[in-house]
C-alpha cells in the first residue's frame, strides 16, 4: 500500500528549491513552515487512505459509457466529492473566486501524492486547474464571474479540447469551426478526440475549452481561436439551464488509466437544442486562441510531469516492499537461515536505488519548475522575467524527463517483482500501463526536446541559459569542498563540461542554420541536461542538515547515473550523420 513520503516531499520543497529561506523572509506572506508541513501531511493522508485504496477498482472496472452517460468506478464520484470538500481543488486558485492562492509549489507537491494514489483520478482535477488558470488570465470578467467560482470549488470540472483525428501534435491541421452569431456567441462544429474526462458523473456541469477556426481565419496556428463551451448553459442566477449541443459519442479502451474516461466529443451535431451548433463564448482574442490555450498547456505539462513522479514513487515503494519480503537464493555475505530476501542481492539493490534516485531527481526538477513559476509571479521587472525564463527552460524537462522516469521506474518495478510483476495481482503491471501515456500526451517528449533546443536555448539571446549554467557551476563549486561523497564532485564537474559543450554546439548549429543537425541531438540533449540538473539541484540540500540518506543517494546519482552524460554528449554532437544515413534503411525495409 502506498505511503506518502511526506518527509522527503517537505525536505525537497524547502531545501532543494530554496523555499525555506523564502518562508523565513516572509516572501510568501504569512505562510510558515508549520503550515506547509501540515498541508503536505494532510494531502499525504488523503492520498494514502482515501485515493490509493480505490486505485485497483478503478483499474479493474474502469469508466463505462452507456447511452451517452459515463459512469466512473464504484466509490469514485464520492471520492471526488470528499476531495473537493477538503479544498484541494482550489489550493493555488485565486482568492477572488474562492481559492486559497497558495504557491504553485505546494499544489505540485499535492498533485504528486494524488497521482501516487491514482493517476486516473488525479488527471481530471489536473485539467480543471489548468482551465481555471486559462480563464483567470484570458476570459472576460463576465465569463470569469459565471464560471470560475464553481470551477475553483470543484462543483464543475473543466476539459481541454485540442486533438482531432487528423490533428494530433500538428494543430495546423485543425478543422473544427466556429461561426459568429452576432450576439457575442459562436456556434461550434466539429469532432475532438482523446478528451480526458469529457463526460463523467463527478459533476453536473462540464466546462469545455475548445479550439476552433473562424470562417475568415488565417491558415495554420495563427488562425485558431479558443472558446468556452459548457455542457449545460448557465442561467444568470447561476443555476443550470438547457443542454448544449455537445456530447460524448464514444470512449476509448486504453492500455492504462482505465478509470479516466477518454472521450470522443461531438460539437454541433444537432443532438441537443433546436438549432445545430454548440454555443460557445470566445476566450481572449479571435485567432489568438493558441496563446490562451498554452497557458493551460504549460500548466498541464508540469502537472503531467507530476504524474511521472507520482507513479515512480509508488512503483519504487511497491518494489522495495516486495524485495524485502520475497526470498530467493543466498546473497553473498548473507548471515541468516535459508534463502535471503532478494533485496540483499546486488542487482536488486542497483535497481531499487536507481528507482529511488531517478524519482528524487525528477521530483527536484518539477518542484524547481513550480518554484520558478511562483517567483516569477511574485517578482517585478527584470527579476520576474528572469524567473519566468527559468520556468520556461525547466518546463520541457519537467514534463519529458519526469514522465520518462515514470515509465523507467515502473518497468524496473515489474522487473524487481519478477514473474509476479507480470501478473496483475501485484499491481506492478498496472503502474507500468498507467505510466506509458504520460510521455505521449500534452506534447510528446520529442516535442518537449524540440521546444528546449529551438525555443529555450535562444531565450533572451542565450542569456537565460547562460545564467542557469553559471548557477549549476556554483552548485558544483560549493560541492567541491564536501567530504564523504566519493566522486560526486568529479562526476558532476565532468557532466557540466558535457552540458556546456553540447549547449555551445547546438547554439552554434542553430546560428548557422543547421536546424536538422540540432534537432537530431534534441532528445539526448534534454536527457543530458535533466541528469545534470537533477543531481545539481539535489546537492543544494546537502547543507540543510544531517540527512545521511539524502547524501548517499546523491552520491549514487552522481557515480551511477551521471556517467551517462558522456555518451549523450557523443549522440548530440556526432549522431546526426549516422541518424540521417541509417534512415535510408527505414525506407528500403
Amino acid at each position: 500500500m502506498y505511503r506518502a513520503p511526506v518527509d522527503e516531499i517537505a525536505f525537497t520543497l524547502k531545501h532543494v528549491t530554496g523555499f525555506a529561506a523564502d518562508l523565513d523572509s516572509g516572501r510568501f506572506g504569512d505562510l510558515s513552515e508549520d503550515l506547509v508541513d501540515a498541508i503536505v501531511a494532510e494531502a499525504g493522508r488523503f492520498a494514502a487512505e482515501e485515493i490509493a485504496p480505490l486505485a485497483r477498482v478503478g483499474d479493474e472496472q474502469g469508466a463505462v459509457l452507456k447511452d451517452g452517460v459515463v459512469t466512473t468506478p464504484p466509490g469514485w464520484a464520492d471520492l471526488y466529492r470528499r476531495w473537493c470538500e477538503g479544498g484541494w481543488n482550489g489550493l493555488a486558485a485565486p482568492e477572488e473566486f474562492g481559492g486559497q492562492a497558495l504557491p504553485t509549489l505546494l499544489s505540485v507537491a499535492a498533485f504528486e501524492m494524488w497521482n501516487s494514489g491514482s493517476m486516473a483520478f488525479a488527471i481530471g482535477p489536473t485539467l480543471t486547474v489548468g482551465a481555471i488558470e486559462a480563464l483567470d488570465k484570458h476570459a472576460t470578467p463576465e465569463l470569469q464571474q459565471k464560471y470560475l467560482e464553481k470551477l475553483v470549488s470543484g462543483e464543475w470540472m473543466g476539459t481541454m479540447n485540442l486533438t482531432e483525428p487528423q490533428a494530433g501534435s500538428d494543430l495546423n491541421a485543425l478543422k473544427a469551426r466556429a461561426e459568429p452569431v452576432g450576439d457575442g456567441t459562436y456556434r461550434i462544429f466539429g469532432q475532438k478526440i482523446f478528451i480526458t474526462y469529457g463526460e463523467h458523473d463527478f459533476t453536473d456541469n462540464i466546462v469545455h475549452l475548445v479550439l476552433a477556426r473562424l470562417p475568415d481565419a488565417p491558415a495554420g496556428t495563427k488562425g485558431i481561436s479558443l472558446f468556452l463551451v459548457p455542457k449545460f448553459f448557465v442561467n444568470d442566477d447561476g443555476s443550470l439551464g438547457a443542454r448544449n449541443d455537445a456530447f460524448c459519442a464514444s470512449m476509448e479502451h486504453k492500455l492504462g488509466i482505465h478509470a479516466s474516461p477518454t472521450c470522443t466529443m461531438i460539437y454541433g451535431d444537432g443532438k441537443f437544442g433546436d438549432t445545430p451548433g454548440a454555443v460557445g463564448w470566445l476566450i481572449g482574442e479571435e485567432n489568438r486562441g493558441l496563446a490562451c490555450m498554452f497557458t493551460m498547456m504549460n500548466n498541464a505539462r508540469l502537472a503531467v510531469g507530476m504524474q511521472g513522479v507520482g507513479i515512480a514513487e509508488t512503483a519504487a515503494q511497491k518494489a522495495l516492499a516486495y524485495a524485502q519480503d520475497r526470498r530467493q537464493g543466498r546473497a553473498a555475505g548473507f548471515k541468516g537461515e535459508g534463502m535471503s530476501p532478494i533485496v540483499a542481492h546486488p542487482d536488486i539493490k542497483r535497481m531499487l536505488l536507481t528507482m529511488k534516485a531517478q524519482t528524487q531527481m525528477a521530483r527536484a526538477i518539477t518542484y524547481s519548475c513550480a518554484y520558478a513559476i511562483d517567483r516569477a509571479r511574485l517578482g517585478e521587472g527584470d527579476e520576474a522575467k528572469a524567473w519566468q525564463a527559468r520556468a520556461d527552460i525547466l518546463t520541457p524537462m519537467a514534463k519529458a524527463f519526469s514522465t520518462d522516469v515514470g515509465v523507467d521506474v515502473a518497468s524496473l518495478g515489474v522487473q524487481v517483482h519478477g514473474g509476479m510483476g507480470y501478473i496483475e495481482e501485484t499491481g506492478a503491471a498496472a503502474l507500468y500501463r498507467d505510466a506509458r501515456i504520460a510521455p505521449i500526451y500534452e506534447g510528446t517528449n520529442g516535442i518537449q526536446a524540440i521546444d528546449l533546443v529551438m525555443r529555450k536555448l535562444p531565450l533572451q539571446g542565450g542569456e537565460a541559459m547562460a545564467a542557469f549554467l553559471n548557477e549549476l557551476r556554483a552548485d558544483h563549486a560549493a560541492l567541491s569542498d564536501a567530504s564523504g561523497l566519493g566522486a560526486t564532485a568529479e562526476r558532476l564537474g565532468q557532466a557540466l563540461d558535457d552540458l556546456e559543450e553540447t549547449t555551445a554546439y547546438l547554439t552554434k548549429a542553430l546560428s548557422e542554420g543547421r536546424v536538422n543537425e540540432a534537432l537530431c541531438g534534441a532528445t539526448p540533449y534534454l536527457r543530458l541536461f535533466s541528469l545534470v540538473i537533477g543531481v545539481a539541484l539535489n546537492t543544494r540540500a546537502l547543507a540543510a542538515g544531517d540527512r545521511p540518506d539524502h547524501a548517499v543517494l546523491v552520491r549514487f546519482m552522481a557515480e551511477n547515473l551521471l556517467v551517462e552524460t558522456a555518451t549523450l554528449r557523443q549522440q548530440v554532437i556526432g549522431g546526426a550523420d549516422s541518424l540521417d544515413a541509417a534512415a535510408d534503411a527505414l525506407l528500403s525495409a
